[in-house]
């Protein structure tokens, strides 16, 4: 019992965890905002429609596809790392990317 609790003690501590979090686009005036810094995979990313028209968040990769209406906010979970290009399938000149790290 001493021999495992001598164990323990020097056993490493496990870094700890991030808690995921919620970032927000704005789409107004015809164009997404900027994408925040510091997303991570398991991140969700909040689509602000403030615009009259009905929009989407459409990832080139197909890692995300959110249909937003307008004034209405669309959602999407963050499940794949790195620079993540994505446009409106309406508006196809409306574009984007986020870097999501892993």
């Amino acid at each position: 019992l001493l021999m495992t609790a001598g164990a323990l003690a020097v056993a490493p501590a496990l870094p700890a965890v991030a808690a995921p979090r919620t970032h927000t686009i704005i789409i107004d005036k015809m164009k997404f905002s900027p994408a925040p810094s510091g997303v991570r995979v398991g991140d969700t990313m909040a689509w602000v429609n403030r615009d009259l028209f009905r929009h989407t968040a459409t990832a080139r990769n197909q890692a995300f596809d959110v249909d937003i209406q307008p004034g209405a906010t669309g959602t999407s979970v963050m499940r794949t790392a790195g620079t993540l290009a994505y446009y409106c399938r309406f508006h196809p000149a409306m574009t984007g990317q986020i870097v999501v790290a892993a």
